[in-house]
C-alpha cells in the first residue's frame, strides 16, 4: 500500500473489513498507516478480517463538537477486539446505547463506507 490507504476505503465501500500487515516485521496495524509504527516499513498489505469482535472499552457520546455529529447523540464509540489480534475502532449501531456492553459480542457493518459495529 505504501501510505495510500485508497485500498482500504475501496474495501469498505465494497463491504469488506480488512487489516493492514507490515511485510517487513509481519504486525498488523489497528488503523489505516502510511508505515508501519513499530518498524518503520512502508510495505503494508491488506489482510481480509473476519468482521467479528467484541467491545474493548466505549464510550457514550451525549454532546458532540464534531460538526457532522452534532444532532445524533447519544451515539457509541468503541474499541472492538478481533480474532486477527488488533483493535478495531468505529462507532456501535443498531441497539441503544444503554445496551453496549464490555464483552458484546458485534459484527462489523458499513455506514458512510466505514465500519462500524452492531451486536452479533
Amino acid at each position: 500500500m505504501s501510505g495510500d490507504i485508497s485500498a482500504y476505503r475501496a474495501a469498505c465501500e465494497r463491504g469488506e473489513l480488512v487489516i493492514q500487515r507490515c511485510t517487513t516485521c509481519r504486525r498488523r496495524l489497528s488503523v489505516p498507516e502510511p508505515a508501519c509504527p513499530w518498524c518503520g516499513g512502508r510495505s503494508l498489505v491488506l489482510d481480509p478480517a473476519s468482521g467479528e469482535g467484541v467491545v474493548h472499552t466505549y464510550t457514550v457520546v451525549h454532546r458532540s463538537f464534531a460538526p457532522g455529529y452534532r444532532g445524533r447523540e447519544p451515539y457509541v464509540m468503541a474499541w472492538v477486539d478481533l480474532p486477527e489480534g488488533v483493535r478495531a475502532f468505529g462507532h456501535v449501531v443498531g441497539c441503544p446505547p444503554d445496551e453496549v456492553r464490555v464483552g458484546l459480542p458485534v459484527r462489523v457493518t458499513f455506514h458512510d463506507d466505514l465500519p462500524h459495529w452492531r451486536p452479533a
